[in-house]
C-alpha cells in the first residue's frame, strides 16, 4: 500500500531546515519511508540541507533538486526560501533511482545514460519515470529524447528542471544523499499501481503564425527570414538594444513563444531567456527549423483554470484514492500570478482532495505528455501534475 506525508521547514539554518522538513514527513509515516523527495531553495547551503536530511532518513533513498519556490498541499501552499520533503512508503512497488552527469554539455547523452542506468538496475522497463533535470541544461528537450531512445517514444515520463530562485546561475540535484550539479536524476517505479498525469498551461496565441527559418538547438536565429528578436521588437515597439540589455526572461514570461506540435491543438510553450546583438534569441529548449511559432500571452484567470483542468485530467488515471501528488510548476506562472499563486495551488487541491499529501516546486522547465499515453515533451510555463494511487 502506498502512503505519503509532507514536511515543510522555513528555518534559516540549512541543516536544521533539512532535518525538520524530512523529520516531520518521516514521523508522519511512523518511520516507514523508503523514498524521500526533497525540494529546497538555493538560498540554503545545499550540502547542509542534505546532511540534515541524511541524519533522519535512515535507509530511504533521498532524491530531488534545488528550486525557485516550494509547493505543499497545506495552508502554506507556496513558500520561498524553505525546504519541503515528501516521505513515501511504496509498499510492493519496486523503486530504483539513478543519476547521469553532463547535462550542460550534452543533454541528449545524459538522458540516454540515465535511462540505460535505470534499465540496468531495474532489470526491466519500469512503469513510470520521474526526473529532475539540471535547470541550465544545454537542451532540456534533448534530455527527454535521450530517455525515449532507450525506454520508448511513448514511455510515461514526468518531471521538472531544477531552479535557483530565478537567478539562472547554478542549480543542484540530489541523489542518494549527495548534492550534484549538471546532472539528471531519475526515480523509476515498477509494479501494480495507478498514476495520473495532467499537463496544461492556459496561455493563448496572439498574432499570426510565423515560420522558424533558421535555428540551432535552443538558439532561434531567424523567423520568416528576419532576425528572431524582431518578434519582440515589432510587438513591444522596443529597440534591440533595450531587449538585449537584460535577460528577456524578466519581461517575456507573460509573452513566451508557442510552438505547434503534431497531433495537438494546444501549443507547446517555449520561454525566451536572452537575446544577442545578432538578433538571436536563446530559448529554454529547442525550436527546430520549420516549426510554426506564435507569440503567446498569459492571463491569471486562464492560468488558474488550466491548473484545475490539469488536475481533472490527472484524476482520470487514478483507481481508488490518490495517495500522493507531485507538482512541477513553472516559475513563470508564479511570476504571472504574483500574490494569487496560492489560488492556483488551491484550485488543484479542490479537485484532487484537500487531504492528499502534495509536494511540488517552481521549475525552469517541465516534462510530461499533453495527455496520458502520448509522447512526453519538454514544456515551459506549464502546470504538470503527477498523482499516485493504488
Amino acid at each position: 500500500m502506498i502512503a505519503s506525508a509532507v514536511g515543510l521547514s522555513e528555518i534559516e539554518d540549512s541543516r536544521k531546515a533539512g532535518e525538520e522538513a524530512a523529520g516531520k514527513a518521516i514521523r508522519s509515516l511512523k518511520n516507514q519511508a523508503n523514498l524521500i523527495i526533497v525540494f529546497a531553495s538555493s538560498r540554503h547551503n545545499q550540502e547542509e540541507v542534505i546532511a540534515g536530511i541524511n541524519a533522519v532518513s535512515g535507509d530511504a533513498e533521498v532524491v530531488g533538486c534545488s528550486d525557485a519556490g516550494q509547493i505543499t498541499g497545506n495552508e502554506k501552499s507556496v513558500s520561498k526560501g524553505g525546504v519541503v520533503a515528501m516521505a513515501l512508503h511504496l509498499g510492493d512497488v519496486k523503486l530504483v533511482t539513478a543519476e547521469a552527469k553532463g547535462a550542460r554539455e550534452d543533454s541528449h547523452a545524459a538522458g540516454k545514460s540515465l535511462a540505460e542506468s535505470i534499465i540496468e538496475k531495474n532489470g526491466e522497463k519500469p512503469s513510470l519515470l520521474v526526473i529532475f533535470i539540471e535547470g541550465l541544461a544545454e537542451n532540456g528537450a534533448a534530455v527527454v529524447r535521450g530517455i525515449q531512445e532507450v525506454l520508448g517514444e511513448n514511455f510515461p515520463i514526468m518531471g521538472g528542471s531544477a531552479g535557483d530562485d530565478f537567478r539562472f546561475e547554478k542549480t543542484h540535484q540530489y541523489h542518494q544523499g549527495k548534492v550534484l550539479t549538471g546532472s539528471v536524476v531519475g526515480i523509476a517505479l515498477t509494479g501494480e499501481f495507478s498514476f495520473g498525469m495532467g499537463v496544461k498551461h492556459g496561455w493563448e496565441p496572439i498574432g499570426l503564425p510565423m515560420t522558424v527559418t533558421k535555428a540551432k538547438g535552443a538558439v532561434l536565429q531567424e523567423v520568416d527570414g528576419k532576425p528572431a528578436l524582431s518578434i519582440y521588437q515589432d510587438y513591444f515597439g522596443k529597440r534591440s538594444e533595450e531587449l538585449i540589455k537584460e535577460p528577456l526572461a524578466k519581461m517575456a514570461y507573460t509573452y513566451p513563444l508557442g510552438m505547434a506540435v503534431d497531433g495537438n491543438e494546444e501549443l507547446l510553450i517555449r520561454d525566451v531567456v536572452i537575446a544577442n546583438e545578432a538578433g538571436e534569441i536563446t530559448a529554454a529548449a529547442e525550436i527546430p527549423e520549420g516549426s510554426q511559432v506564435r507569440l503567446m500571452i498569459g492571463d491569471r484567470e486562464k492560468a488558474i483554470a488550466a491548473a484545475a483542468i490539469a488536475a481533472e485530467n490527472a484524476m482520470q488515471g487514478i483507481k481508488g484514492n490518490v495517495k500522493a501528488a507531485i507538482m512541477f510548476n513553472c516559475i513563470a506562472r508564479n511570476k504571472l500570478l504574483g500574490v494569487e499563486c496560492g489560488t492556483e495551488i488551491n484550485a488543484v487541491r479542490e479537485v484532487i482532495g484537500k487531504d492528499v499529501p502534495m509536494i511540488g516546486f517552481y521549475t525552469y522547465g517541465e516534462v510530461g505528455p499533453f495527455q496520458k499515453g502520448e509522447k512526453s515533451v519538454f514544456h515551459n510555463e506549464t502546470m504538470n501534475l503527477l498523482l499516485l494511487g493504488e
